[in-house]
Formats: structure tokens, C-alpha cells, sequence
């Protein structure tokens, strides 16, 4: 349906994608991003056990705080409304956030049985209004694993895999990557993580996106041996 062909450039088979199911991408997306957030700041808030504050280790003391991160962190938000507005039939989309919301899910039962921060950083925010206002929200809690790192690396491998699928050039590829890495370096520019959250992040968010892609090829796979004319 979204598979890439040879005589249609990448980026129209992408913009042929994006308006299918739109309402559902976008009431979907949105009450998505809502509740979890319900459910983030919930225990953020009133956290059930005694909060632990995360270690400090060398790959921190390598990273030095950076206001101009902040864009970067914000932009999770649209990163992670990038595949499911790539994806073109219900049942991908259904899955998709399915699993989405698996990886949040075993991230917020952490957070409930193990609060966790960063730790306090020697910084006066009041001179960086916006990193200000994200700790003033924020408050680096929830720390442990990072779902804003294992969110973007979810987004990450999924992007790429319908960018690959779409036949999008090495550089767009490349783009991805980037901007993917990017929003991982600007939790901990901007202290919200350490690298012990990253780390855990990325172990939660990569083999999730793992396994739920490979469900997906092995579910397509199934349904071309039963249908092969299809």
C-alpha cells in the first residue's frame, strides 16, 4: 500500500501517505500524548515510594550544559507525530501505537514502583528562561529509564524503516539519524538525564522497536503466503 516503488519518488509516496486516516493520525496522536502525559505528571507529583536520585558518571562530566539543547528536546513532539502520519492502513496504525504504548507503559510502572531524579545541577535557571520553565514543569523527575530518549529511538528505527521502505535517499536517512541522536545529546545538555537514564532509555526503546517491527514483517510475510496473488 506504502511499499516504495521504482517509478514513484520517495517523497510522493510519502505525501500520498500522510492524508490517509488523517482524522484518526490526529485525534490518535494527540490523545495519545495526552493521557500519557496524565499519567507522567500523576506520578511525578505524588510518587508512591521514596524517590531515588540517579549517580552521576564520566560520560556526564563530558557533556556540558547547553540552553541552546532545548530546542532540540522539544522537538520529541514532532518527532514522534512523524511515523504514524507515515503510515498508511488502520491496522499498522493500531499496531504501531500499540506498541508505542507498551514501551510507555513498562517505562510509567518503573516510575510508580521506583521514583527517580537527576540530581540537582549548580546552575542558576532563572539566567535560561526557557530550560527554566521545562524544570519548573518537569522538575527532572521520572528519570529513570528516560522515555524521552526511549520514545525517540522507538520513533528513530520506525522512521527509518518506512523511509527505507519508501526508497528515501541516504541522506534523508542520514537526517534521520541525526535529529534522532540529537534529541538523545539534548536531555543531557539541558540536565534533565543522566547518562545512566539515557542508557536505560535506549535499552527500553530499541528492542522495543525491534520486536514490534519484526511482529509487523512477520504478520505481512503471513498474509502474502495465505493471499500470494496479492
Amino acid at each position: 500500500m506504502n511499499e516504495s516503488s521504482p517509478h514513484t519518488p520517495w517523497y510522493r509516496q510519502a505525501a500520498a501517505v500522510i492524508p490517509r486516516h488523517v482524522i484518526l493520525k490526529s485525534i490518535g496522536t494527540t490523545l495519545f500524548i495526552s493521557l500519557f502525559f496524565g499519567a507522567y505528571f500523576y506520578l511525578l507529583n505524588g510518587p508512591a515510594y521514596p524517590t531515588t536520585v540517579m549517580p552521576l558518571t564520566f560520560l556526564d562530566s563530558l557533556i556540558s550544559f547547553e540552553p541552546l539543547a532545548m530546542p532540540l528536546y522539544v522537538s520529541l513532539w514532532v518527532y514522534v507525530s512523524l511515523p504514524p502520519a507515515l503510515l498508511a492502513t488502520r491496522r499498522e496504525l493500531y499496531g504501531y501505537g500499540a506498541a508505542m504504548a507498551g514501551t510507555c507503559l513498562v517505562g510509567l510502572i518503573i516510575f510508580y514502583f521506583w521514583p527517580t531524579a537527576a540530581p540537582a545541577a549548580d546552575i542558576d535557571w532563572a539566567l535560561y528562561p526557557g530550560v527554566d520553565f521545562l524544570k519548573s514543569m518537569d522538575a527532572s523527575g521520572n528519570a529513570f529509564p528516560s522515555l524521552h530518549v526511549a520514545t525517540a529511538i522507538f520513533s528513530g528505527v520506525w522512521l527509518h524503516h518506512l523511509l527505507r521502505r519508501f526508497g528515501g535517499p541516504q541522506w534523508i536517512l542520514m537526517l534521520n539519524g541525526i535529529w534522532c541522536i540529537g534529541i538523545i545529546y539534548s536531555t543531557l545538555a539541558t540536565r534533565q538525564h543522566v547518562a545512566v537514564d539515557v542508557w536505560a532509555g535506549l535499552a527500553l526503546g530499541g528492542p522495543a522497536a525491534w520486536l514490534s517491527l519484526r511482529q509487523r514483517l512477520n504478520t505481512a510475510l503471513a498474509g502474502k503466503i495465505r493471499h500470494p496473488s496479492i
